[in-house]
């Protein structure tokens, strides 16, 4: 199978698997994914991820034009702006999922680093999580605001929107914006109560131990 055949099939798969899991609902979500040749395969506006035909994926030439496909997401900036920053990225996510949307509402989150470092995995998988500021959909200048983190951040969340993360490839991306799902969760059941975070010392072995990119 083609590079871009067993693409387009691992992004319905993947896509699938976080619909029915209630990750992604309605028509919300986007997925996509850079070729080795510099193009992208991004899921088509205005679908649901639980249904998607891998021959009606969009397929962009490397300067954005549409070589086959449907037409993309209207949040093709956001993940454009993943790709010019991140040279590593090979895959992008943005879902709507209830919990991340939920802490991205709440009045005193802190902007840096949405997430207290409260498990190993949420911070070897997704470093900080920075939290952007609302824009309606489909705004170019979410992308702008990406490009302005230069690259530090592999994952964010749009207040009132949802969490939008870049990975090596598609499966890491996802597993990074499934335990971006769960931290949320897990912040959330938490709220009010007194917890025993990981300290400033057991974050850094963390870090360290792991390579993480913790600026």
């Amino acid at each position: 199978m083609s590079e871009i055949a067993d693409s387009r099939e691992q992004i319905c798969r993947l896509s699938k698997s976080l619909f029915d899991r209630g990750l992604s609902h309605g028509s919300t979500g986007n997925i996509s994914v850079r070729l080795s040749d510099g193009s992208l395969l991004v899921t088509p506006t205005g679908s649901s991820m639980g249904f998607l035909q891998p021959d009606r994926i969009s397929h962009l030439s490397a300067s954005g034009v549409l070589l086959s496909g449907d037409p993309p997401t209207k949040e093709l900036p956001l993940h454009t702006a993943f790709y010019e920053t991140r040279q590593q990225t090979g895959a992008v996510v943005h879902l709507h999922s209830c919990h991340s949307v939920a802490l991205s509402i709440l009045a005193d989150v802190d902007p840096d680093n949405v997430l207290q470092p409260l498990t190993a995995y949420g911070i070897m998988l997704l470093g900080k999580v920075k939290l952007l500021p609302f824009f309606v959909p489909g705004d170019p200048a979410m992308g702008e605001a990406v490009r302005q983190l230069d690259g530090k951040r592999s994952a964010v969340i749009l207040a009132n929107h949802g969490p939008v993360v870049a990975g090596r490839d598609l499966a890491t991306a996802v597993n990074a914006t499934e335990e971006l799902e769960a931290s949320a969760r897990l912040a959330l059941l938490l709220r009010g109560a007194p917890v025993n975070a990981l300290n400033a010392a057991q974050t850094q072995q963390i870090v360290d131990r792991f390579d993480v990119d913790w600026t």
